[in-house]
């Protein structure tokens, strides 16, 4: 149940939630459970538990077991067995750090209560790497019990899960963890260069954003005859996450959140008045009931507009960039390329490279030894929520202000999931028909 404070913050206007969204202003309604967390030395053992087993997540305890070595993985959670006994032999069997690949059969948790169980495990640090849909309820275990974490994007797929992050992180603060986000371009060489240059006024005022995530689909839905039989909805659904909007958000939610993060980062913490968007299905999807494409029109105070371009159909022109049109010049990402102004001043990043996946462990992990933890906690959750309300504005075909989108009552997050309930699929979202909650 969400405490006092946070209605307050629910029920404010836009204006106010600039005010009371702090740090500090959440954190001050939220009891502290832990003691707060001092630096470590160099030499210190940090140990680690792995929350959700799949490709990002050991790609992630691979990069925090990357960051020195003072790292150790002790313990691993998953709901598939498989999946996570194939984790902890593929990270074994590393090279690099394969000896500090320290899980005991005994530190192996399968099952939906999995997290609790890592977290309960004497870890110092927690990786959070399952569905969206559950990063809510697995950040604030983590927070509550005293853990730094690591925290993949999305960090939620409804606006109750957003709160609820909102109120984590401030949580995080006041007990000095360590939260720290998957949203990795904010963690690139290039891409921070650029967008420090954007804000120091490298393109005059912003007028417009244009971002694509023009792509193939990344987890096709199978048809519902290869269910096998007695299969529970939960697992169907599960073992097909990303085609459901309580598990992945949607792929504008999953996938594109990341050139809308750009465009939040772009706009350097000015939150949009509304959006209206399109979009919808081109092709069946079996029982899943995610849009394949959905375009996004984000209005910002001065008439600053931002376009977001999602899709997700194969044999389709492909393109990930990111456009920003100034008073003063045009900065251009394209793809995975340098950055680039083309204006008054040109530029071009010619900085030093580096892996921004591994940059945001390390970071980390040198946050929490020297005592000075990483918060991205404000900035993570509105970059989700930019992402929910334009998913909102697509599904429903209305217009949806920050403050709707904030305080939407949806919740797509099942409560008291278990393995063998019943989980009906939610229709498909027909705009014009589909209602605002």
């Amino acid at each position: 149940m969400e405490n006092s404070k946070s209605q307050s913050v629910i029920g404010s206007s836009r204006r106010q939630f600039l005010k009371t969204s702090s740090f500090a202003a959440l954190g001050g309604a939220l009891a502290v459970t832990g003691q707060a967390s001092g630096g470590r030395s160099s030499g210190d053992v940090l140990k680690v538990g792995l929350v959700g087993c799949g490709g990002r997540g050991s790609g992630a305890a691979a990069q925090a077991l990357s960051t020195g070595e003072g790292v150790v993985l002790t313990a691993m959670g998953e709901v598939f067995a498989d999946r996570l006994q194939s984790s902890r032999k593929s990270l074994a069997a590393n090279e690099q750090f394969g000896a500090r690949v320290k899980v005991p059969d005994e530190a192996c948790f399968v099952g939906l209560d999995a997290y609790q169980k890592v977290i309960d495990s004497g870890v110092d640090v927690v990786l959070l790497a399952t569905p969206p849909g559950f990063r809510p309820q697995h950040l604030r275990a983590a927070v509550e019990a005293g853990k730094h974490v690591f925290c993949e994007k999305p960090v939620a797929t409804d606006a109750p899960g957003v709160r609820s992050v909102l109120e984590s992180a401030a949580m995080a603060r006041e007990k000095n963890l360590a939260l720290v986000s998957g949203y990795c371009w904010r963690y690139h060489p290039s891409r921070r260069a650029f967008y420090q240059r954007v804000h120091e006024g490298g393109l005059g005022s912003i007028r417009a954003i244009y971002a694509t995530y023009l792509t193939g689909p990344v987890k096709p839905m199978p048809p519902a005859s290869r269910r096998p039989a007695g299969m529970s909805d939960v697992e169907w659904q599960l073992r097909n996450w990303y085609n459901f909007a309580w598990l992945s958000g949607d792929g504008l939610v999953e996938q594109a959140c990341h050139s809308i993060d750009k465009i939040a980062w772009a706009m350097n913490g000015v939150l949009p008045l509304k959006a209206v968007a399109t979009g919808g299905r081109q092709f069946p999807n079996n029982e899943g009931n995610i849009f394949d494409h959905i375009d996004v029109f984000y209005e910002f105070p001065d008439g600053v507009r931002a376009f977001m371009a999602q899709r997700q159909i194969s044999g389709c022109y492909s393109d990930n960039s990111d456009y920003l049109m100034g008073s003063d010049g045009v900065g251009t990402i394209k793809g995975w390329n340098d950055p680039i102004i083309t204006g008054k001043e040109n530029w071009r990043y010619n900085g030093p490279k580096a892996d921004m996946y591994q940059v945001e462990h390390d970071e980390l992990f040198a946050c929490i030894r020297s005592g000075k933890p990483i918060n991205d906690g404000i900035w993570m959750a509105h970059s989700t929520l930019m992402a929910l309300m334009g998913r909102m504005a697509a599904y429903t075909g209305k217009e949806v202000s920050w403050d709707e989108a904030l305080n939407s009552q949806e919740k797509l997050v099942p409560d008291n999931l278990t393995w063998d309930m019943a989980l009906p699929i939610n229709p498909m979202a027909m705009p014009g028909q589909t209602k605002f909650v």
